[in-house]
């Protein structure tokens, strides 16, 4: 009974932001809100102290969970961003021989093209500028499983400590998908991370990062 009491506490919560934030922050009468609750879902009296209890480790856990995102925001307000145009993706077959990949990827880098690289299970992904997409279409046309033209990159430059923070990048996601951005594709190298989404998304994109 008391994980079901506790479920219907969280669920009820979680359906009202208002009484979450003062939950969070502790500003609401816990005695008030648990006889609020009782009686909106029907719990029988003598689990009202249940109801008590519950309330608080959930208001307990969103502070914890509130402290965990004040330390992302600080990390997300100390990083920077920079936008690159006209980036091309090639998803080619897994049979090629990487050696061929990455023979091509150092003769473009000669040319100070761009041209990055990620194995997957059942596909390799080239990333690259427009103005080497031929030279790698062309050289592998016979096993490009999809192609995507026009593409914009994100590049979040983080301070070191983004890897002792949880949450970080899970949080620009969430930014984005509440807008209905689609990410194309992300690639994470320490404290760099790049996220590629479509062209006609940019402006969306712009004004998430000025937040």
């Amino acid at each position: 009974m008391a994980e079901n009491i506790t479920k219907l506490v969280e669920n009820y919560i979680l359906e009202h932001a208002s009484i979450k934030d003062c939950l969070k922050n502790k500003l609401i009468n816990y005695s008030a809100l648990s006889r609020k609750i009782s009686k909106e879902l029907g719990v029988k009296p003598k689990n009202f102290d249940a109801v008590l209890v519950a309330l608080r480790r959930l208001s307990n856990k969103l502070e914890k969970k509130s402290v965990s995102q004040r330390r992302t925001m600080d990390i997300v307000k100390r990083s920077s961003f920079e936008i690159r145009n006209k980036v091309a993706v090639l998803v080619i077959e897994k049979g090629i021989i990487p050696d061929s990949v990455f023979k091509l990827q150092k003769e473009i880098r000669k040319t100070s093209g761009t041209l990055q690289i990620i194995e997957g299970a059942s596909a390799i992904t080239i990333i690259t500028d427009e103005a080497t997409y031929k030279t790698v279409r062309d050289a592998f046309k016979n096993r490009i499983i999809k192609t995507s033209l026009d593409l914009v990159a994100i590049i979040i430059k983080s301070p070191e400590d983004l890897e002792e923070t949880p949450g970080v990048i899970s949080y620009f996601y969430s930014l984005l998908g509440e807008r209905e951005i689609n990410i194309v594709e992300t690639i994470s190298c320490w404290t760099d991370t790049i996220i590629l989404i479509e062209k006609k998304n940019l402006d969306k994109t712009l004004k998430v990062i000025r937040l």
